[in-house]
This record gives C-alpha cells, sequence and structure tokens, in this order.
C-alpha cells in the first residue's frame, strides 16, 4: 500500500466538507493501523474496482455524525442517525469518493467506486480487521473523521 494513495480522499474530503459546512478541517498524522470497528461509530464504507481495488472505510462517533449530517443540513438537528440522516451522511462519503476517483481519474489511475454501505459497530458480526493507511480529519465544532484506505 502506498501512502499517495490515500492523498486523493484526503484533497476531496477537504474540498467536500469545506463546501457542505464551510468549515476548513484539519489533517491529524497519517499511519498504518489495524481497522477495527468501535462501539458507539458509524461506518461509511465504499469499494473501489478498476486499476486500484479495495475498500474506503469513514468512521466517525456517532455524535459526531449527528454533527456532521445536521451541518450538512443547514442546522436541522438530529438526536439519532434515522433514515434521513443514513442517507446524508452515506452522501458524505459517496461525494468524497466519488471526487477522489475523478482525482485518481486525471492521474491515469481509472478505477469505479460501490454504493456506499452505512454501518454501525454492533450491527456487524463478520467484520475482519484489515490494515489500512488512516488519517483523521478535524472538523472545528464537530469532531473527526477517520479515512482509512485498505486499496491494492
Amino acid at each position: 500500500m502506498k501512502a499517495e494513495v490515500i492523498n486523493p480522499f484526503l484533497e476531496s474530503a477537504r474540498r467536500v466538507i469545506e463546501q457542505l459546512i464551510q468549515v476548513s478541517p484539519l489533517p491529524g498524522n497519517l499511519g498504518v493501523k489495524n481497522v477495527e470497528l468501535v462501539d458507539d461509530h458509524i461506518w461509511i464504507m465504499i469499494g473501489m474496482t478498476g486499476q486500484l481495488s479495495g475498500n474506503i472505510v469513514f468512521g466517525l462517533n456517532e455524535q459526531v455524525a449527528l454533527r456532521m449530517v445536521s451541518a450538512m443540513m443547514g442546522g436541522f438537528v438530529l438526536t439519532e442517525i434515522d433514515e434521513m440522516g443514513k442517507s446524508a451522511i452515506s452522501e458524505l462519503g459517496n461525494m468524497i469518493s466519488g471526487n477522489a476517483s475523478t482525482i485518481l481519474s486525471s492521474q491515469g489511475i481509472v478505477v469505479d467506486i460501490t454504493p456506499p454501505q452505512v454501518m454501525k459497530s454492533e450491527n456487524l458480526t463478520t467484520f475482519v480487521p484489515q490494515r489500512a493507511l488512516c488519517i483523521p480529519l478535524s472538523v472545528e465544532g464537530i469532531g473527526e473523521l477517520d479515512i482509512q484506505v485498505m486499496i491494492s
């Protein structure tokens, strides 16, 4: 796994978050870690096929997800991740991954993405921890979004 693979996702996430909620997220330190599902988190998983294949997983605490969705919806406050919340957070992952695939395409790397799957830790029984390139994005007033790339 090359560190350059995460750059299009980082750049895309920064652009999308800036457009949607008018806050510039700050990246943390790039690292390699085992992706393990943590309680009280929401996971947005998007598959990638083509010249690169694997999964991109966006992870965020449920309270962070609620604040992110509320900000995306112009301040409409959600108290739980209901169907509307799942749809909104799913679209966030889709927009970031779609823009990242466009960046990759401009670099001559052709990829397709799968529709996002929104999951909660307690609903997953078959997830196998995997190694991933990971970078957290800190969004002021909202919290942290982890970008985890498991692509070969």
